[in-house]
């Protein structure tokens, strides 16, 4: 068991093999993955130094990292729009979304072969505009699977979304189930994944390391609930509604470990730390953005498998006996795929990609278009 201390730079690690930042300490004891939540590259390659060996990517993301890097995109805005003179401001921003990510995947590939695929992966995320539409998810997967050889395509666990990541898989196309919250959805996606392997068995296709991921975003499952209590004038002990997004990830990591399932829980959305050190030790992995990295490697931990211990009592007994709203979140039957769409966080969030895509289209539109 190690007590890992927060040190000033890269170089104090590499003098001590005794005190590390928690992060890499983590990394290199346990078999839990740490992925950074940015395709910037900027955050990726610091990632990288704590043990990193994936990231990913959403329109929100996308978005800030070209706004933070607007010195290199704008201009490319305006290359592009220049080259293509019917082109949309969609068509434009996506392109910039493509190229920023391909740039991200070029600074994974070391993890990606030395993993032999399940790690060292970009994640790209289908355009939330197509999130009714099974066969454009596909087409668009199946193409954004081409970009670069470490490319994990994101569709988001919904109804429709369950249709087009089993095709998805089917046609070779590594994925990771995003706008994804709860243990019946992530259930569901680890299914639908392992029907679209079967299928390529099926058919002498080739099986290999998919490197397949399964994201709950645990800290939206929280927001939500907070809202949820809020909205029904339900009162639990403070902190309790810290846990549901932790409880929700133990609970669906040890489903997927006694099914068998060929992909991984991945841990998003950080609202605490708990989302990172209570996973600590599982078969998983964990993409805190590059902020919360920074906040983990300020404080010391110690460094222990936490993935098998239990949620207090207390905690789970409060949270089931008085929030049934964490219950459908929690067991494997607690929602139909029907009602994956109508989930509280699935509309929040998909209602928020959309206007991330608003938004990038306003910027281009701000390029090509400048005021008077």
């Amino acid at each position: 068991m190690l007590v890992c201390t927060y040190m000033e730079t890269r170089k104090d690690i590499l003098v001590s093999s005794e005190v590390r930042f928690p992060l890499t300490e983590a990394t290199a004891t346990t078999k839990t993955s740490l992925w950074n939540d940015s395709a910037d590259p900027d955050e990726l390659r610091k990632s990288i130094e704590f043990g990193a060996v994936g990231a990913t990517c959403n329109p929100i993301i996308a978005l800030a990292a070209i706004s933070a890097h607007a010195d290199r995109w704008l201009p490319r805005i305006r290359e592009l729009a220049a080259e293509h003179p019917t082109a949309t401001e969609s068509w434009i921003g996506w392109k910039i979304v493509e190229e920023l990510s391909v740039d991200a995947a070029s600074l994974l590939l070391p993890a990606f072969r030395e993993s032999g695929g399940r790690d060292g992966r970009l994640s790209v995320q289908t355009d939330p505009r197509l999130h009714r539409d099974a066969a454009a998810l596909v087409d668009q997967a199946v193409r954004f699977s081409k970009l670069a050889e470490n490319i994990i395509v994101k569709i988001p666990a919904t109804s429709t979304g369950l249709v087009a990541i089993e095709e998805a898989t089917y046609r070779g196309v590594s994925v990771n189930a995003t706008v994804s919250f709860t243990v019946p959805q992530a259930v569901a996606v680890g299914e639908v994944i392992e029907r679209g392997l079967d299928r390529r068995e099926r058919e002498g296709l080739p099986t290999g390391e998919f490197g397949s991921v399964v994201t709950i975003m645990g800290g939206r499952l929280d927001d939500w609930l907070k809202e949820w209590t809020k909205r029904e004038h339900i009162l639990v002990d403070p902190g309790i509604l810290e846990w549901a997004g932790v409880a929700a990830m133990k609970k669906a990591y040890q489903v997927f470990q006694e099914r068998g399932f060929r992909s991984r829980i991945l841990s998003a959305a950080f609202r605490n730390y708990l989302q990172w050190y209570e996973l600590l030790g599982g078969d998983l992995v964990v993409s805190p953005p590059f902020a919360w990295q920074e906040e983990i490697n300020r404080n010391s931990f110690v460094i222990e498998d936490r993935i098998n211990v239990p949620v207090p009592d207390h905690i789970l007994s409060e949270l089931t006996a008085k929030v049934p709203e964490f219950v459908r979140a929690y067991e494997v039957d607690g929602m139909t795929p029907a009602e994956f769409d109508a989930f509280g966080a699935t509309r929040k969030t998909l209602r928020q990609f959309l206007q991330a895509d608003a938004d990038l289209d306003a910027l281009v539109r701000s390029v090509i278009v400048p005021a008077p």
